[in-house]
C-alpha cells in the first residue's frame, strides 16, 4: 500500500502540456538547454543553503534525474542526468517513485544509509509529518546534502508565486532558514525560477500521498 502510493506518474507541467499536444511557457523552459548556474554555501543563525550546481532537465519527463543530479552537485558530484536516469528506470512515464531515486543517492554517496525514502501517505500533512519534515531538511542539510522530494498538486511559494504540477515532479530541496520553517528549493523545470522559498508547511502538503529520500 505504501509503495502504491509512491508509485505514480510523475510528469511536469511541461510534460502534461507537451502530452497533451499542447506547447505552453513552461513546456519550452523545461525543453531548453541545460542551464547551469551556481548558489552560494552560506551558514548562519538558524539557517543553512548549499552550494548547487543547478541544472535544468532536458525534456518533460527528466525531472527525477534532474533532481537527484541537482541535489548530488551540492557534494561536488557532476553526473550525468542521462546516467542518472538510467540508473533510476526513467522513461517517458517518468520515474516511479521516490524508492527508484534513493538508491541511486547512496550509490553515488558512496554509502548505502546516507539516504532513506520517507513517505507522507496521506492527502495533507498533519503536524507531526510536518515536523518530521522540517527535522530531516534541517539534518541534511547541515550534513551537506540535499532532499529529493517528490510533488505533487500546486503550492505557493513565499514571494506569493504559485507553482503547479499536477502530474506530480521532482524538486530538491537545498537550504533552510528560521531554523527549517522556511526552505529553499532548486527546481529543474525552468531555468528563469531556477530556486525559490516556501514555507515548510506548503512543502510537506506538496509532497503528501508522496515521499522525499532525505539522511
Amino acid at each position: 500500500m505504501a509503495t502504491t502510493l509512491l508509485r505514480k506518474t510523475v510528469l511536469t507541467a511541461a510534460g502534461i502540456a507537451a502530452t497533451a499536444g499542447g506547447i505552453a511557457g513552461p513546456a519550452i523552459a523545461a525543453h531548453a538547454a541545460p542551464t547551469t548556474t551556481s548558489v552560494a554555501d552560506r551558514k548562519g543563525h538558524g539557517e543553512r543553503e548549499l552550494d548547487v550546481r543547478y541544472e535544468a532537465q532536458p525534456n518533460f519527463y527528466f525531472c527525477g534525474p534532474a533532481a537527484a543530479r541537482n541535489a548530488l552537485s551540492v557534494q561536488g558530484k557532476n553526473i550525468d542526468v542521462h546516467t542518472m536516469a538510467k540508473e533510476m528506470g526513467t522513461t517517458e512515464a517518468g520515474t516511479n517513485s521516490i524508492n527508484d531515486i534513493t538508491p541511486v543517492l547512496n550509490k553515488e554517496t558512496g554509502t548505502k544509509d546516507a539516504y532513506k525514502s520517507v513517505e507522507i501517505s496521506t492527502p495533507k500533512a498533519d503536524d507531526k509529518q510536518t515536523d518530521t519534515l522540517r527535522a530531516d531538511v534541517v539534518k541534511t542539510v547541515d550534513a551537506g546534502r540535499a532532499v529529493v522530494a517528490n510533488i505533487a498538486g500546486t503550492a505557493t511559494d513565499t514571494d506569493g508565486t504559485t507553482h503547479s504540477f499536477e502530474g506530480g515532479h521532482y524538486i530538491s530541496v537545498i537550504g533552510y532558514r528560521d531554523n527549517g520553517n522556511t526552505v529553499t528549493i532548486a527546481d529543474s523545470a525552468d531555468p528563469t525560477t531556477a530556486t525559490y522559498r516556501m514555507n515548510i508547511d506548503n512543502l510537506a502538503d506538496w509532497i503528501a500521498t508522496r515521499g522525499y529520500s532525505t539522511s
